[in-house]
């Protein structure tokens, strides 16, 4: 794709959209947070694939007396106009990219924010550099990160340190039973659907991969 095939329809702070011509006289919309110079469709081969995601999805799992427990809230998605069982998860910001590993780094953060849980960088690792939410209309990406909190029965929970629009209701510790429970369901205890990524992360749990 070249860049004079890519043109601007909306632009805002939060949210673009641009108009892809992939053929004369057809068009192809695509909602995207990325500036015009950053987007995936344009990349060379090599940009694209060592490119930086737009937030990270993490599995936050801690080790307790019982056995270990993935930590899930109930996050206000707006869409959906409900609250639904989510990862942590949050955007990678501009000083994250600065560092050894920005979606560490950006997983730190928005564990602190999201749960008042300080993890060490030691315990957090990569899963997944880069999954699209989707293809089609929107072209937004997350790495998957993984935080393992070895002594989760000391942890205190805090979740007043959301930020801009995040809203939480409380939050769920899953057991490995619990969390393969609602994989056969589809649904929260609610009956609410997930957020794809919260399927990710459930998914990820059960496998128990993540006990190298």
């Amino acid at each position: 794709m070249k860049k004079e095939q890519v043109k601007s329809l909306f632009d805002s702070k939060f949210i673009k959209v641009v108009d892809i011509q992939y053929e004369e006289g057809k068009h192809y919309y695509n909602a995207t947070r990325r500036e015009m110079d950053d987007l995936p469709c344009i990349k060379s081969d090599e940009a694209f694939q060592s490119m930086v995601p737009d937030a990270v999805s993490i599995a936050l799992i801690l080790k307790m007396e019982d056995g270990p427990k993935l930590y899930m809230s109930y996050e206000y998605r707006y869409p959906a106009g409900r609250y639904l069982l989510s990862p942590v998860a949050g955007l990678v910001d501009e000083e994250d990219k600065e560092s050894e590993s920005p979606l560490c780094s950006a997983a730190i953060r928005e564990i602190q924010e999201e749960t008042g849980i300080t993890v060490n960088d030691d315990h957090v690792f990569v899963v997944n550099p880069l999954v699209f939410s989707t293809p089609g209309m929107s072209d937004e990406s997350n790495g998957i990160v993984c935080a393992i909190v070895e002594n989760g029965k000391d942890v205190v929970f805090d979740q007043s340190g959301a930020v801009g629009s995040e809203k939480f209701a409380g939050y769920r510790l899953l057991s490995l039973e619990e969390a393969k429970q609602l994989l056969l369901q589809g649904r929260d205890a609610y009956g609410n659907f997930f957020p794809v990524y919260g399927l990710v992360v459930l998914q990820y749990f059960v496998s128990e991969q993540w006990k190298g």
